[in-house]
């Protein structure tokens, strides 16, 4: 990979939507495609579309693309091609592998969740807990908005059986300390499920390195199409009954869990996804991204109040903010106004924003990517300075 400067002009003219007067800094929710990615769906569909299995020239080019996307997944998450599954999106996949997790769990068993993360990896394990009265435990934060590792550790007992969190909130960039959230859930006996989408597009995911026995992520959120990736430790996915209609391969072993017919135009667009951060390197885009996120720190105006960590280190160019005497929903149609896209609300981060107090209304919500400018970002801090 490379490892020199990002050179942001030669990556803007890479993306065809970037052209727009728009600063997108609504990435949290779904960033950008290159149109590398937009052609490689395109071509799928106007010369390969086909279902699996055919002896037809496009059903050959259909097998050989679905082996071409669990490569790519492996090599994006560090793990085997069979232990990458795809599917609909990254909420649809946590609530049909938490369920398949079900079936080996009983009554009165115990999930912890924590309250960094986001509701993609909290319902599910609600929902099951309804289902086989599961109990389901909240880890607290710090008032910094890092997750409480001493209140994770009390928390645990001998009928806990999953520790799931976040690498990164979605809601307030604040990143974790997943190694040790993975020893403390080992050691104890439970299993380690993490949730990557808010970080998929900051930096590398190592699921061996971390440990994990679960991880989700979703291509939408790192330049690729709307999919959802899961990661599952091949010992465990061996373990289960997968839900899974009875004519169909149960091997390789992510076929055991990706039901129906994929979306094979997308999984062609994840690989040119994937391609393209390849072709960048994660140091230039960590380097940048991070040079980004320090401008918006240094200039931030009096009247903006911040939650979370106020640096840099120990977080993603994800900012959650208010600005004094005006909601966040009015503070995001202004922005709008000035071709300044950023989100407002909860985000589906229920319990952070509950513990810091921020009500239904919640927080304006700008995050920043390898795509987005120095430029950028002094046109959004110009703007909350007129507000």
């Amino acid at each position: 990979m490379s490892t020199v400067a990002l050179d942001f002009d030669s990556v803007r003219a890479r993306f065809s939507a970037l052209r727009a007067p728009t600063a997108f800094f609504d990435g949290p929710g779904g960033t950008q495609c290159p149109d590398s990615v937009i052609d490689a769906i395109a071509g799928y569909l106007r010369e390969s579309n086909a279902n699996l299995g055919g002896a037809f020239g496009s059903s050959r080019r259909s097998d050989a693309l679905l082996s071409r996307a669990h490569l790519a997944a492996a090599g994006f998450l560090r793990c085997e091609p069979g232990e990458a599954i795809f599917g609909q999106n990254t909420t649809t996949l946590n609530f049909m592998l938490t369920r398949t997790l079900g079936r080996t769990l009983s009554a009165g068993d115990e999930i912890l969740v924590t309250r960094l993360d986001h509701e993609g990896n909290v319902s599910p394990w609600l929902e099951l807990a309804h289902d086989l009265d599961l109990k389901v435990g909240f880890v607290e934060l710090h008032d910094d908005t890092t997750v409480d590792l001493d209140d994770l550790e009390r928390q645990l007992t001998g009928r806990t059986r999953v520790v799931a969190f976040p690498l990164a909130s979605n809601a307030v960039g604040t990143l974790t300390d997943a190694r040790r959230i993975v020893e403390i859930a080992h050691d104890a006996g439970a299993l380690a499920w993490a949730d990557a989408v808010h970080f998929g597009p900051h930096g590398p995911i190592d699921v061996e390195s971390l440990g994990v026995d679960g991880l989700l992520c979703s291509p939408y959120k790192f330049f690729g199409p709307h999919l959802g990736l899961a990661y599952g430790r091949s010992g465990l996915l061996e373990s289960w009954r997968p839900y899974k209609v009875r004519p169909a391969d149960m091997t390789p072993l992510a076929n055991r869990f990706e039901t129906g017919t994929l979306a094979h135009e997308l999984l062609a667009g994840f690989v040119a996804a994937v391609e393209y951060i390849d072709s960048l390197g994660w140091t230039a885009i960590q380097t940048h991204e991070r040079t980004l996120g320090q401008r918006f720190l240094d200039g931030l105006p009096g009247s903006v109040t911040l939650y979370g960590l106020p640096v840099m280190d120990g977080r993603v160019p994800t900012f959650a903010f208010t600005v004094e005497g005006r909601t966040p929903r009015a503070v995001a149609e202004r922005l709008a106004e000035r071709d300044i896209a950023v989100w407002d609300g909860n985000y589906y981060a229920v319990e952070v924003m509950e513990r810091l107090g921020l009500g239904a209304d919640g927080a304006v919500r700008a995050g920043f990517v390898h795509y987005n400018t120095p430029a950028e970002v002094d046109r959004l801090l110009d703007a909350l300075g007129e507000l």
